[in-house]
């Protein structure tokens, strides 16, 4: 017992990130009780160069988020369609990490804004790490990643005075038809979640599913909430923003303190591979869904969150999600803007948080090792390959490739070229219609009511633009936002 004890005060002993024992960490050492401050007193300059290091570089977007660990449950057989483990019998449990975050904020910004959610979830599989990097909504503003940096910095502060504008904005939308399904979604009641446990969440993009056969299917991912979908309206949102800005990163964390564990639903909608070639919409197109009428929800399993993070920055801050990270069974598509992703996200975390950012707790793989040549660089904080080999091929023993996974070929035809993608004059039109037709009247006019709001701090020629392309969508949206704007 006098051992463990000892053993115990040893171990609340303050030290300095050497492990040196600290003697007093409340004053400094001085020339004389009055005098300057000694250079040699390392404690206080290792706490000073510390804490001036603590931030490290802010995500461009999805700055501001909460977290939460929990499992995902396997209640039906997938497996037809997919080889990939994680669905691989029905009861299968698998860990998983779940970052829910706001798109164009900083990371004090509030969270009740008028903005698209992130819904980023990383599962621990036993054949590495499967990150479902998505979003709050099945559809997004741009098609085309090359557009990308130019949309997000109209969502930014204005560079000349440094705050919010509306005009960068709505000047961009005006141009670029095909964000108005995207805009239609953030500017109804669903703009504003009333909590992470009351919103859906997406993959968005199209994926693929590989099976055992090698047969190849397209997939969406839809995380069907089962609290139910619950909105805030703007002026709750608005009184909260100011009162309590963390007001969904709070109810998240209390819920699950609480036990009132959240839970989705996972659906898959799935695609045979050569329908893709004849389907009326470019199933590859980031601001269009697939009907359900066309390709029904399947069921697959349910995630729970269930835990809070021990500590935010490690769990959650240091927590690096990108779409490439899929494991076999799982794979990609065409789709313009996750093809991009697929370099853009993992670029990100090596400025962000170094190039060895994979081996941090967050994000380390826990079904499975990572062996690969790979050495050196900043924070590498495991023993670097010790004296195993770091070239390939080797006769030593090294890790090799192996055939087995490979995945079948692709069909692609035409020429290189730069390619828009709808495949009608009135594409962009179509889905935001009809999905503007499916509200009830009361939410197609505070839908129009909060678009007004914004738009009419534009110019004049901005909003007879946006005007003409809501009415393009549906006539009477179109009149209803001119009406409101004064525009006849």
């Amino acid at each position: 017992m006098a051992d463990k004890e000892q053993n115990e005060a040893k171990a609340k002993q303050l030290t300095t990130a050497a492990g040196i024992p600290v003697d007093d960490n409340q004053t400094s050492m001085t020339a004389g009780e009055r005098g300057p401050t000694l250079l040699q007193d390392h404690h206080l300059l290792e706490k000073l160069a510390h804490f001036n290091r603590e931030r490290i570089p802010e995500r461009v977007v999805h700055a501001k988020a909460a977290g939460a660990f929990g499992t995902f449950t396997v209640t039906h057989d997938i497996t037809k369609f997919t080889k990939a483990k994680v669905f691989s019998g029905i009861g299968k449990k698998t860990e998983v990490l779940g970052r829910f975050s706001t798109v164009a904020g900083e990371k004090g910004s509030a969270d009740t804004v008028r903005d698209v959610r992130g819904f980023a979830l990383k599962f621990h599989t036993e054949e590495g790490n499967w990150d479902m990097v998505g979003n709050n909504t099945p559809v997004f503003f741009i098609r085309d990643a090359i557009k990308f940096p130019d949309f997000i910095h109209t969502q930014k502060r204005d560079p000349q005075t440094n705050y919010k504008d509306d005009t960068p904005q709505w000047d961009f939308w005006s141009q670029v038809p095909e964000a108005l399904h995207q805009v239609t979604i953030l500017f109804s009641d669903r703009g504003i979640p009333a909590g992470i446990p009351y919103m859906n969440g997406y993959g968005s993009h199209t994926y693929s599913f590989i099976n055992g056969a090698n047969e190849r299917f397209w997939v969406k991912f839809h995380f069907k909430t089962q609290q139910g979908m619950r909105n805030m309206m703007q002026d709750e949102a608005d009184r909260l923003a100011g009162l309590d800005p963390d007001y969904h990163t709070r109810q998240l964390f209390e819920v699950i303190a609480n036990g009132e564990y959240p839970k989705w639903t996972l659906y898959v909608q799935v695609m045979p591979e050569l329908e893709a070639e004849t389907y009326r919409w470019n199933p590859f197109d980031l601001t269009k869904v697939w009907p359900h009428a066309d390709y029904p929800l399947i069921e697959v399993g349910v995630l729970e969150l269930n835990r809070n993070p021990a500590n935010y920055f490690v769990d959650v801050e240091q927590a690096a999600f990108s779409p490439a990270n899929v494991p076999p069974g799982i794979s990609f598509s065409p789709c313009k803007m996750l093809q991009a992703r697929l370099f853009a996200y993992p670029d990100a975390h090596r400025y962000r948080l170094g190039v060895n950012y994979e081996r941090l707790p967050a994000n380390a793989p826990r079904g499975t090792t990572s062996f690969n040549y790979q050495r050196d660089g900043h924070m590498r904080f495991d023993d670097n390959g010790g004296a195993s080999p770091n070239y390939e091929p080797n006769t030593f023993g090294g890790p090799t490739a192996d055939p087995a996974f490979r995945e079948p070929p692709l069909r692609i035809s035409g020429d290189a070229d730069r390619y828009e993608q709808k495949r009608g004059v009135d594409d962009d039109y179509i889905q935001p219609g009809n999905l503007y037709r499916l509200l009830p009247a009361d939410e197609q006019g505070r839908l129009i009511e909060n678009i007004v709001g914004s738009l009419k701090n534009v110019a004049r020629p901005i909003q007879e633009k946006m005007v003409e392309h809501f009415r393009r969508a549906d006539a009477d949206y179109g009149a209803g936002i001119a009406k409101g704007l004064g525009l006849g």
